[in-house]
């Protein structure tokens, strides 16, 4: 069957070497009629078997001189290896229990996924602006052209009628009482200038 598992070096003879588990059944030692051979002093000749057991492998200590430990603690019986556990034999020697390396499956899963073009919501277009108003045949009115104001010549002729009629207003004042007042009270000191000029005119004579 295919590796689906392996031990890689972590410390001792061949670091980083990986040893790819293969068969219902291997021996782990010293010997290189071992399947996973370690040629250092601190590994017995078949110090340790590996044995498939469901979806992994069972470790078994083969009655080595220096023991065999997983994750520290020594092994005193048969044990399920789980991925990432940290095998020993001996002070020196730890092996990684890791599932095997799959080049298959990693360029598979390095391939680029063929990208899906999202397209780009493009902004709406602003609204164009109300066309103006259209006059068929008519040109629009312009502005209403301001009131005229009024003419000079007229201003200055009623200024001149209400002169005229305030001087004949006092004529007819004076004559009325040129006519009924008494002649001491025409020859007063204040109006006897007026009374010798206009006393001819009305035909009342004038202060002596």
């Amino acid at each position: 069957m295919a590796a689906q598992f392996q031990f890689v070096v972590r410390s001792g003879p061949n670091a980083g070497k990986a040893y790819p588990l293969e068969g219902a059944e291997l021996t782990i030692g010293r010997d290189t009629s071992n399947p996973v051979s370690i040629n250092d002093a601190e590994v017995s000749r078949r110090h340790a078997k590996l044995t498939w057991r469901g979806a992994g492998y069972v470790l078994e200590d083969l009655g080595s001189t220096n023991g065999t430990f997983v994750n520290g603690a020594r092994l005193s019986a048969p044990l399920p290896l789980k991925a990432g556990d940290a095998v020993s034999f001996g002070e020196n020697i730890v092996l990684i229990y890791e599932a095997a390396f799959d080049p298959n499956a990693t360029m598979a899963s390095s391939a680029k996924a063929p990208r899906t073009q999202v397209p780009v919501q493009q902004p709406a277009p602003a609204p164009a602006p109300a066309p103006a108003p259209s006059y068929s045949g008519q040109v629009p009115a312009g502005p209403a052209p301001a009131a005229a104001a009024p003419k000079k010549g007229r201003k200055t002729g009623v200024v001149i009628l209400v002169i005229i009629a305030l001087i004949v207003l006092i004529c007819v004042c004076i004559a009325l009482f040129a006519y009924f007042a008494p002649q001491s009270a025409l020859c007063a000191p204040g109006i006897r200038i007026i009374t010798n000029i206009i006393g001819p005119t009305f035909g009342y004579g004038s202060c002596p």
